[in-house]
């Protein structure tokens, strides 16, 4: 059986006095129970309205609490997770590149390094005797034995031979220098001579990617000119001098104390050219400001004068190291310098082609000078037909 709540019956009976006070039965009365009436309804509503204060009391909805705030807990780090290996894609067969093919270097091959005498273009009197050498590098893979040969190919042979044994050896990356003696043609103009190498074995070849190209000698040969004044004829008419004083011309001999001048007309230049013109051997005086010089006599300079000669060392003197000069005297004037060059015992000499215009028209004094290393022992200098043309 169901229970039923005090608090029901409660409300329903106060529900039900107040239905019968509200609605009286019977007739309505009177007077003094009118007033009573009255009164009791009075009475009633206020008992209506405080059971309604009562009732809305007991049916309020109770307030749900707020829930009791909770510390959040921290955050938990992280645990990496370990994943299984993946498993790399199979990689594509890839080709390899080819290799390049080397270019296989040739045997016999040579490369032109430089003109050691006689650069392209000298010019020389018809006739004249000289001698050409080349430096060449051996780029090739076979060693240049004694038995290769340098050999004329073509042009002018300028009197050389038609070919010359090296006599040496030049090993791949080594260079050597080749010389050949040869004569300027007795006719005016421009000679060019070409020459190559040839192996042991008769392979003939020289420069270039294909090592066919030959290497040449190019020279220009003058009209002869007129000698206006031969210095090395007239040699004695200058006065000679050193640090020791005024020579005697012709010294006595070579004196490589005091200095000397003489004359040799076949000299032996260094690296053994002879030559046959005549060349005034002038040896300086020793020690330190050692030197000799000759003063020539006056001469008059006319346009298109040229001083020439050829200077360096005699042969047979290897530790020859002076310095030569060409000096002047104009109208009586200042000692001048026209040029100064060193020399050396190395085999090489040089030639001087001097412009005089300048002093056209002056009367000079020429003054032939060479200073000595400190040590004049081997300082055996000469000049060469030393000359004026015009």
């Amino acid at each position: 059986m169901r229970k039923i709540s005090p608090w029901v019956t409660m409300i329903t009976l106060i529900l039900a006095l107040l239905i019968a006070g509200c609605f009286p039965l019977g007739p309505r009365p009177s007077g003094n129970q009118a007033a009573t009436y009255a009164a009791q309804t009075v009475e009633a509503r206020l008992t209506e309205m405080a059971l309604q204060t009562l009732i809305a009391q007991l049916t309020v909805t109770p307030a749900i609490p707020s829930p009791i705030p909770t510390a959040t807990p921290a955050p938990q780090e992280a645990t990496a997770t370990t994943l299984p290996p993946t498993t790399a894609p199979t990689a594509l067969p890839t080709l390899a590149p080819a290799t390049p093919t080397a270019t296989p270097i040739p045997c016999n091959w040579a490369k032109f390094v430089k003109d050691v005498t006689v650069p392209d273009g000298t010019e020389f009197r018809p006739g004249e005797s000289f001698t050409k050498t080349w430096r060449l590098q051996n780029i090739g893979s076979c060693t240049w034995t004694a038995d290769y040969a340098l050999v004329f190919v073509n042009g002018n042979a300028m009197d050389g031979p038609a070919s010359q044994k090296l006599n040496t050896t030049v090993r791949p990356g080594e260079t050597v220098d080749i010389s050949v003696n040869l004569k300027a043609p007795t006719n005016p103009g421009d000679y060019t001579g070409n020459w190559k190498l040839r192996s042991a074995d008769g392979v003939v070849f020289g420069l270039g990617r294909n090592a066919d190209q030959p290497f040449w000698v190019k020279i220009k040969v003058m009209q002869p000119s007129q000698v206006a004044y031969d210095l090395a004829a007239n040699y004695c008419t200058a006065e000679w001098r050193t640090s020791t004083g005024v020579l005697t011309c012709p010294s006595s001999g070579i004196d490589t104390t005091n200095g000397s001048i003489t004359i040799n007309n076949a000299p032996k230049l260094e690296g053994g050219r002879q030559e046959d013109e005549p060349a005034l051997i002038s040896v300086p005086s020793s020690g330190d400001g050692g030197f000799i010089s000759g003063k020539f006599p006056v001469f008059k300079i006319a346009k298109g004068d040229r001083f020439k000669a050829i200077i360096g060392c005699l042969d047979g003197a290897p530790n020859c190291n002076v310095m030569f000069q060409l000096n002047y005297i104009a109208d009586g004037g200042t000692e001048q310098n026209l040029g100064s060059w060193n020399q050396t015992s190395d085999g090489k000499w040089e030639s001087l082609d001097i412009d005089l215009s300048s002093l056209d028209g002056k009367s000079v004094q020429f003054i032939l000078k060479v200073l000595n290393n400190g040590n004049s022992q081997d300082d055996l200098a000469f000049w060469l037909a030393p000359r004026v043309v015009r």
